[in-house]
């Protein structure tokens, strides 16, 4: 995993392991079914999710092996939750909680204005007792950052003790924008494309992620 910084001060962590890399790769491609896609989209998130977790809080808890008993560490799983924006990033959750099964899930409802490209809020839901967990928010595209940004300004209302953005694919505009409205928050990525094109899509990217994972258009 590689890390670097965005002009807007933020941290982005790009995960290049060849097994991300080669499934992201399958999904880029236009004759990829849509359930091959949300396939891929649940193992990529699962193998993401060893990234983002790397420094997870452990805690020390009392166990008997076979030959004797010892302390040994166990994620603080019910101290996290995973934000999901609604609807695409629903195709990033089950493969997270395939890896911490004890976390908790909130969702966030936006919808991308087609004319202005402004994220629009429609439905917020999360878990109680925030300020004791860590967030961390799921959302395949980091386009132009309006989604992700009003997400975040929505979710640090709940005062969470940490947050972290997890995206596959991400735009420089996306990642600009989106560290400049928070540079503390840390994105997780496979990839950081080219640019966005006249409609506010990632090029090349791999299309609408939600789209293709629903078979809608």
């Amino acid at each position: 995993m590689s890390t670097m910084n965005t002009p807007g001060a933020g941290q982005v962590h790009v995960v290049d392991h060849p097994l991300v890399q080669h499934k992201l790769t399958l999904m880029r491609q236009k004759d990829r079914s849509t359930n091959s896609f949300r396939r891929l989209l649940g193992e990529i998130s699962m193998l993401m999710a060893y990234e983002v977790t790397r420094d997870m809080p452990t805690q020390m808890i009392e166990i008997e092996t076979p030959l004797e008993t010892m302390l040994s560490p166990v994620i603080e799983g019910r101290k996290t939750v995973f934000v999901v924006i609604m609807r695409a990033g629903s195709g990033f959750l089950d493969g997270m909680l395939q890896v911490v099964p004890g976390a908790r899930v909130g969702h966030i409802g936006l919808y991308r204005d087609p004319k202005t490209l402004v994220a629009v809020e429609y439905y917020f839901k999360m878990p109680g007792d925030m300020h004791e967990r860590d967030a961390i928010v799921l959302d395949p595209m980091l386009a132009t950052g309006n989604s992700a940004a009003a997400a975040v300004e929505r979710l640090k209302e709940t005062r969470p003790r940490s947050i972290r953005f997890v995206s596959l694919l991400a735009a420089p505009e996306g990642l600009k924008h989106f560290h400049e409205a928070h540079p503390d928050v840390p994105v997780y990525t496979a990839a950081i494309d080219r640019q966005l094109n006249d409609h506010g899509y990632i090029v090349p990217g791999l299309g609408d992620a939600g789209d293709r994972m629903f078979g809608t258009k």
